[in-house]
């Protein structure tokens, strides 16, 4: 096994044997950081898909983490007013199943990125960074202007949605289920990197006309890629805005946008478990540094100087000391 194995191993493990430890101990708020880590690592993993595999800088992948926190917001609420979303011809009533509301989370975070990744990918470089960027901000000033749910306000779901045979109140309960999801996702990140397509998106990365003298085409390995990013970053937003109860315009911004892209260099782009240890360092220093100065993202960027200048890999690269791997 090699040492990158081991460290993702180490890393795997860390999270519930965390929460496991905190269960015993009676310490939920612990169990709800870890949760917190779980969720904000996903949203990094469906980042990395297109940031490490395909090379697309996108500043804009709070849309959908904040799209997949509004269609859990938008359909709990339905559900807990008992008033149907839509009337017309066929009735649309809102859901508090977990199952139902990732489905629609996915499927419209896909469609979001499907939309933004055929216009975004026209362009390269500075002007594709700067194209997500417009439009994570054209969704964030709509979300505001919405009050129909809570505009700059936000939505606030009253109880937690249900998952079947588990008690979601429960913090065990609902962490158990945040890092199921987190496992299944890094295990198809890893199947989809040494698949052929991660394998010909990398290559796209590394010389699309290369690849274009194939017969395949780049633009096409990339917009597929940034599509399955957004699906899987919208069901990390449905999931925050349950652990939250609330969903608010501030999971649209650009703010939330460069955290998850933090959580990315932190860890090692490119690293499957790099999103992981990335959020898990970012939220111990928000816990710990944040109780001492309300400044403390001083500090964050003092890191994260270091480990642009000094550390490429991030954390993952630097302890493993190797190439970039997704084993």
């Amino acid at each position: 096994m090699t040492r990158e194995a081991l460290i993702n191993l180490f890393l795997f493990l860390l999270l519930p044997v965390t929460a496991g430890a905190a269960w015993l101990l009676e310490e939920p708020f612990i169990i709800t950081l870890t949760t917190k880590v779980a969720i904000l690592a996903l949203a990094g993993v469906g980042l990395n898909i297109a940031l490490g595999l395909g090379g697309l800088v996108s500043l804009g992948h709070a849309a959908f983490f904040g799209i997949g926190g509004y269609a859990m917001g938008i359909l709990a609420a339905h559900a807990q007013s008992f008033d149907p979303l839509m009337e017309v011809t066929f009735l649309i009533e809102g859901t508090k199943s977990m199952p139902v509301i990732w489905l629609v989370a996915v499927i419209a975070g896909a469609l979001a990125a499907l939309a933004i990744g055929a216009l975004s990918l026209r362009t390269s470089g500075v002007y594709f960074i700067m194209i997500t960027l417009a439009f994570g901000q054209m969704l964030y000033y709509f979300a505001i202007s919405w009050p129909a749910y809570g505009g700059e306000d936000g939505l606030s779901i009253y109880v937690r949605n249900g998952f079947p045979g588990l008690n979601t109140l429960d913090p065990i309960q609902f962490f158990s289920l945040a890092f199921g999801v987190l496992a299944l996702v890094l295990w198809f990140a890893g199947r989809l990197a040494a698949a052929p397509f991660g394998l010909a998106l990398s290559a796209a990365r590394q010389n699309a006309e290369r690849v274009e003298t194939v017969g395949m085409s780049p633009y096409r390995l990339r917009l597929l890629a940034f599509v399955i990013s957004g699906a899987i970053t919208a069901l990390a937003g449905a999931l925050f805005a349950d652990l939250n109860r609330f969903v608010s315009p501030t999971m649209l911004s650009w703010q939330m946008s460069g955290e998850i892209m933090i959580f990315v260099i932190l860890g090692g782009v490119g690293r499957l478990y790099g999103p992981v240890a990335g959020a898990a360092l970012f939220i111990l220093l928000e816990h710990i540094l944040g109780g001492l100065s309300d400044f403390w993202h001083v500090y964050l960027g003092i890191l994260l100087l270091l480990v642009v200048l000094f550390a490429r890999g991030g954390m993952i690269g630097s302890l493993a000391g190797r190439a970039v791997a997704h084993d």
